[in-house]
């Protein structure tokens, strides 16, 4: 494979992580990052998005439908995830909820400076949670997202991908 073809992460390898998984809903607050991978979502028939008017909801949905017997999976960039603290406590690990959130990394680089605070907070974010988490940057590293669904039902805690292009290959 050559770098051109792993320059980026594919919506359509990330939907056969999902589908692998059994995910049965995509709980997400809808954003123009996520097009190509929307598409797909929209047209896969054993996936359900429910869309959230606030990241903060994410969490109780998910819950809610772990708690019914499906398998959710939270779609959210690294702001909305700061902004659902409070519900990923109460909700995630107050419950032992065993979900997967797929975070867009917004403003991080592996290469340069990193000038936006949003990527500066998320890990610390997640280590102060004892959230672990998985990088994502591109389709080599699509097993990952299979780690990370692994260790959710094993642990029965919520666990993160880090999307590390802020899903730049959605767009593709």
């Amino acid at each position: 494979m050559n770098d051109a073809v792993m320059a980026h992460l594919s919506p359509k390898v990330v939907l056969e992580e999902l589908k692998k998984h059994g995910v049965t809903h995509v709980v997400w607050l809808p954003d123009s990052e996520t097009n190509w991978l929307y598409l797909l979502m929209k047209a896969e028939p054993s996936l359900h998005l429910v869309a959230v008017p606030r990241e903060g909801l994410a969490c109780s949905v998910a819950a809610g439908l772990a708690a019914g017997g499906k398998t959710p999976v939270i779609l959210i960039q690294n702001t909305g995830l700061m902004e659902s603290g409070d519900s990923i406590r109460g909700w995630l690990l107050g419950l032992n909820v065993p979900v997967v959130l797929m975070v867009g990394l917004r403003g991080w680089t592996r290469h340069g400076v990193t000038q936006d605070t949003a990527a500066t907070f998320t890990e610390p974010f997640l280590n102060a949670f004892r959230i672990s988490y998985y990088l994502v940057e591109s389709d080599a590293d699509a097993s990952r997202i299979s780690v990370a669904f692994e260790e959710a039902r094993r642990t029965k805690r919520p666990v993160a991908v880090l999307v590390g292009d802020e899903y730049h290959g959605f767009n593709r």
